[in-house]
């Protein structure tokens, strides 16, 4: 099927963007480009492009629940094919400010659930590479 059109960026609402991106740009790799202080785009190695625009009092979505709030979209990253991968990754978005949402059932789900310094989830995945 003929697309319509190509993905140019993912954008994430946040009250600082410099400071969301900084964060992204630790976890993914790339640096921030400040284009002004309302918007940053960061241009992921390999990957999309994520932009970050400031919207004053931003409720972030409350996990896990969908009836208000909703989180509306979430990043998965691969984070590696072991457990122990992954326990490394967990602790450096916790040293760069990430909090824990969801590290029940690791086993049967393959991955974690995390909220940015924002509040917007995120997922640490273990992604078994064949």
């Amino acid at each position: 099927m003929a697309s319509v059109a190509r993905l140019r960026s993912v954008v994430v609402d946040c009250p600082e963007p410099a400071e969301l991106a900084r964060f992204y740009a630790q976890v993914a790799g790339g640096t921030p480009e400040e284009e002004s202080p309302d918007w940053v785009v960061l241009q992921v190695p390999g990957g999309p492009r994520l932009a970050f625009q400031r919207v004053s009092g931003l409720t972030p979505p409350q996990w896990p629940r969908s009836d208000r709030d909703a989180q509306q979209f979430h990043l998965d990253f691969d984070a590696g094919s072991t457990w122990e991968e992954v326990d490394a990754a967990h602790e450096k978005v916790l040293a760069l400010g990430a909090r824990p949402l969801d590290l029940e059932d690791r086993e049967k789900k393959d991955f974690q659930v995390y909220a940015d310094p924002a509040g917007h989830p995120f997922c640490l995945c273990r992604i078994e590479h064949g």
